[in-house]
């Protein structure tokens, strides 16, 4: 592993444990070369998945692209930073735990709306206007109405 602030090779680990969410290692490593500490994690590598967009393109599964969407409906809510990963983490999980090659990007929709309802309502409805590409005001009053409803 090389150095963060020398690039030097001659790094070692001083320490490890699992990391927060128990499916990686952090790391401490000293470098020799030049004393400095850094941090490193260790994951399973995971078969690539293929997400099938609406359009039926296909692209590489890439967890930004919900982050994104999430920030974005997220975005002056009282939803804490840890609250948002913690949330595209279970989505995430519950993805990779289908062990499919390849996702319906509706599916990873869906599991969003799910994970956003519970956790904050005006936030569950931003994403749903944006997933669901409402068209007029009557189709977002009916999510209103599933979300009052509830």
């Amino acid at each position: 592993m090389k150095c963060p602030y020398c690039s030097s090779d001659n790094t070692r680990v001083i320490d490890s444990r699992p990391a927060d969410d128990n499916y990686s290692i952090r790391r401490r490593r000293l470098c020799d070369d030049c004393a400095k500490r850094f941090t490193t994690y260790e994951k399973v590598e995971t078969i690539p998945l293929i997400i099938i967009k609406k359009d039926n393109t296909r692209e590489q599964y890439n967890r930004s692209k919900i982050e994104d969407g999430v920030l974005r409906a997220c975005h002056k809510r009282p939803v804490s930073v840890n609250q948002i990963n913690q949330l595209i983490d279970e989505v995430e999980t519950e993805i990779f735990n289908m062990e499919e090659k390849e996702i319906p990007s509706s599916v990873i929709g869906e599991l969003v709306m799910d994970k956003l309802k519970d956790l904050e309502a005006v936030a569950y409805v931003r994403f749903a206007s944006v997933y669901r590409e409402f068209k007029d005001v009557n189709s977002f009053v009916e999510e209103l109405k599933k979300v009052l409803d509830k």
